[in-house]
């Protein structure tokens, strides 16, 4: 779901005559309401240039083989895992919300792995039997 409370408001990112829509707020977050775009678009909006080595961002360059397809348009799903960029879609609204770069610290998925932990009384819980409801896990360690 697209949160349209922002308390600013979303402005158009790379050359205005492309067929794409391209929206980012302060935050580095874009929605996106297509997955192929052109490397100026994307430059312009994340300041990673398509280059023969690969897509770079200062001195950092990395090699993305699959990064163009046969249009020459900008695959925005192979560049984003490369990248480490976090890739959600809401298929209900038809639009998809690219985070910024990470450096590969950062989830990629909401997806929680399956956790079984012990309850207050020493019983295997299993989080699963949590699924469909929201969860707050606490954790602490004493170093």
């Amino acid at each position: 779901m697209v949160d349209r409370t922002l308390d600013h408001q979303p402005q158009t990112i790379g050359r205005p005559t492309s067929p794409e829509t391209l929206l980012a707020w302060n935050s580095g977050t874009m929605l996106l309401d297509s997955l192929d775009l052109t490397a100026d678009a994307f430059a312009d909006a994340t300041g990673w240039i398509a280059k023969p080595e690969g897509m770079c961002k200062g001195d950092v360059c990395v090699p993305v083989p699959t990064a163009f397809d046969a249009d020459g348009m900008l695959d925005v799903t192979a560049v984003a895992e490369r990248l480490g960029m976090a890739l959600v879609a809401d298929d209900e609204a038809g639009v998809w919300a690219l985070g910024p770069d990470s450096g590969g610290r950062a989830l990629t998925t909401a997806t929680v792995p399956p956790i079984e932990l012990p309850d207050i009384d020493g019983n295997p819980f299993n989080l699963a039997a949590m699924h469909g409801r929201k969860v707050l896990l606490v954790a602490w360690a004493s170093w």
